[in-house]
């Protein structure tokens, strides 16, 4: 929160109101990406079916050390949201940085598609 001064100024938000309002922002839409990232996973599990089959025990645990990084690679939005709301640009970065989620949330899809088909899914085809 910023506290206005005696010359009408605005102070610069303190840290602590930064990053709770980033963990405001933020935290909650882990919930919506974590369910993207699980439903291109089983999108890939259903209809790649008969081929899964056989190895699912063994893709498991790939799947798992991915979303691990994922969720790791999730907290690099606090790399750029709180220096953005230290600078000039506070009040349009909160209002635009959904922008930054949808492009992450976008990405990741994108790379656990890449990830899986490249790294999982041919570790799981019979061999010619």
């Amino acid at each position: 929160m910023q506290t206005p001064l005696s010359n009408g100024a605005m102070a610069a938000p303190q840290l602590r109101d930064l990053v709770d309002d980033a963990l405001r922002y933020w935290e909650p839409r882990r919930i919506a990406y974590n369910l993207v990232l699980t439903c291109v996973c089983l999108g890939w599990l259903v209809f790649t079916w008969p081929h899964f089959r056989a190895a699912l025990l063994t893709a498991l645990l790939p799947l798992f050390v991915l979303a691990v990084l994922a969720n790791v690679c999730y907290c690099a939005a606090y790399v750029v949201d709180i220096p953005m709301q230290y600078s000039s640009f506070r009040a349009p970065w909160r209002r635009w940085r959904w922008g930054l989620w949808l492009a992450g949330m976008l990405f990741a899809a994108i790379l656990a598609c890449y990830w899986i088909a490249d790294e999982i899914y041919p570790a799981v085809l019979p061999a010619p």
